[in-house]
């Protein structure tokens, strides 16, 4: 039995977005359960998103430093402590993780959209 080319096409692209769907979706929904016991150890939470996303909504008692910031308002962390990142999709949070672990930051997780700290 051969298979169509273009059928095979067809259905590929639609499979591999539903595939990266499922991927994030179970990467985020695991990380979520692992804030409470993150926050209960002090965890900082850092919000990379612009000021004005941030006001828009945000995890109360979380602290803003816009990705463009970053390297001089992470200064100003304790690196001791573990830090949750959010934004609003989990790609900035996600390029974030890097800046904070060259920075010397040892616990660091991309917590994903910022919904997924409330």
């Amino acid at each position: 039995m051969s298979i169509n080319p273009e059928t095979l096409q067809q259905y590929l692209v639609p499979a591999g977005v539903a595939a990266y769907l499922l991927f994030r979706y179970s990467r985020f929904r695991s990380v979520r359960r692992t804030l409470p016991g993150l926050a209960a150890e002090g965890a900082l939470f850092v919000d990379v998103r612009t000021p004005a996303e941030f006001a828009a909504g945000n995890r109360p008692g979380s602290v803003n430093i816009p990705m463009g910031t970053l390297p001089k308002g992470a200064g100003t962390l304790d690196k001791t402590k573990p830090v949750v990142l959010c934004c609003a999709s989990g790609a900035r949070s996600g390029m974030a993780v890097g800046i904070f672990k060259g920075l010397g930051f040892r616990h660091v997780t991309n917590a994903g959209p910022w919904q997924n700290t409330l």
